[in-house]
Parts: structure tokens; C-alpha cells; sequence
């Protein structure tokens, strides 16, 4: 079964659909202040004025636009937007089994939160964690935090992605189930408010980013697969 990404053909704007809820109420909230305005007087000004600062805030945080998915065999693409906060060698239980290379990507409120496959591949494992709601930079977040995994099986390895709740988040989603096939840059999840995202690849693959990169999901090339019959 493939995957539907849900993504336009067109080049406007496009925002989350699970953000409709927060954009609709928050205009609502906004427009009925204004009318509160315009038959009692100046005194809502100051309520109205902020509620349609947030209408603007909560409709820009929701914004998913479309990104120029990065050709080429081999090519592994950051799966979110914000920036590298640590690059380093873990071992990993859960899918990889072993060791392998995990890059972080912080995403702060102002970041884009829709989060995109790295690779193409088969989903072969999918999990969603309870957990605390701890700052999403710190080390331990990616063990206690609230998380949502999707391993994917590419061409006999395998690649992880980890989307973590950080203090502000309350809400992660992922599209994608087991026995989906994705394409490299296509729309696999969200998570609501600050937030983190880890992707865990195997040893050999060669780096193509560092700490304090800033990168942008579904576009910045964060790894390369040199072996022309390992391409992906």
C-alpha cells in the first residue's frame, strides 16, 4: 500500500489541516471581538488587537509549504525544519538494533512543524511513546519525552525517524502505518509547538551537515550514500 501524501500541485501556501481547529477558533474569537469593538466602544481594543496578533501567529506557525525535493541517488534529506543541535554515535534498541549516527534537530514555535521522510523506503515500524514534557534541546528528551517513531527499511538498511514533544507541545501526529511505502519528501507527520526531531542513520553514510546548521525539511541534504548500489 502506498502512502498519499497530500501534497498540492501548486505553489501557494498550504497550511496543516490539524491546525484548522486553532486557526478557525482563534479568528473567530478574534472577528467577535471586534464587533464587541464597534458597538461598546474602545475599551476591547486591546483584546482584540491581541487575539488577531494570534490569529496571525497561530496561522503562521500552521504553515506547510511546498519544498524542492532534492534529486540524485543517495541523497538523505533533513526531515524537519530548525537547527542541528548535536550529531553523534548512539545505539539504538528499538529498530536499528545497533549502533548508528543520530542527528537532532530542534524546532523552535517559529519553525515550520510538518515533518517529511528522509528517505524512500518501506514503514516497518511505527511507535508512539508516553512521556514527559521536558525542553525539547535536552539529552534526556529523546529517552523521557512524548515521542512517535517510524522506522523505515531502505534497500537492507535501516533509518529512524523520531519526532519528541518538548515543554510546549502537547500533540504529535504521523501519518504513515506499517506496510506504507514513502518517498523521499513526503509529508509523514506533525507536532504542535516546539518540538524535536531526531533521525537516526546507519555509520557509513557520509555527512553533509554539522551543529548550528539550519535546516529545512524536505530540502537541506544532511547525508550522502557514495556505493552507487546502495542509492536510495
Amino acid at each position: 500500500m502506498n502512502f498519499d501524501p497530500r501534497v498540492s500541485g501548486n505553489r501557494r501556501m498550504r497550511f496543516a489541516r490539524e491546525g484548522y481547529p486553532f486557526m478557525f477558533g482563534t479568528m473567530i474569537l478574534a472577528a467577535l471581538t471586534w464587533i464587541v469593538v464597534a458597538i461598546s466602544g474602545s475599551w476591547a481594543i486591546v483584546p482584540a488587537s491581541l487575539l488577531t496578533l494570534l490569529t496571525g501567529f497561530v496561522f503562521y506557525f500552521f504553515r506547510d509549504p511546498e519544498r524542492e525535493i532534492p534529486s540524485g541517488e543517495g541523497v538523505v534529506i533533513s526531515p524537519g525544519d530548525g537547527k542541528i543541535i548535536d550529531i553523534r554515535e548512539v545505539d539504538e534498541p528499538s529498530f536499528v538494533g545497533g549502533l548508528c549516527r543520530r542527528i537532532t534537530i530542534f524546532l523552535s514555535i517559529f519553525n515550520v512543524h510538518v515533518q517529511r521522510a528522509p528517505v524512500s523506503g518501506e514503514v516497518a515500524h511505527r511507535e508512539y511513546r508516553p512521556g514527559e514534557f521536558a525542553v525539547a534541546w535536552h539529552p534526556k528528551a529523546s529517552e523521557k519525552n512524548e515521542q512517535s517513531s517510524l522506522g523505515l527499511n531502505v534497500r537492507g538498511h535501516r533509518v529512524l525517524v523520531r519526532q519528541i514533544a518538548g515543554l510546549i507541545a502537547r500533540r504529535i501526529v504521523t501519518y504513515p502505518e506499517r506496510g506504507d511505502h514513502v518517498e523521499r519528501g513526503e509529508r509523514i507527520g506533525l507536532i504542535r509547538f516546539g518540538s524535536r526531531v531526531d533521525l537516526f542513520i546507519p555509520l557509513h553514510w557520509n555527512l553533509d551537515c554539522a551543529v548550528g546548521d539550519k535546516v529545512a525539511g524536505g530540502s537541506t541534504v544532511l547525508a550522502r550514500i557514495e556505493d552507487p548500489a546502495e542509492a536510495i
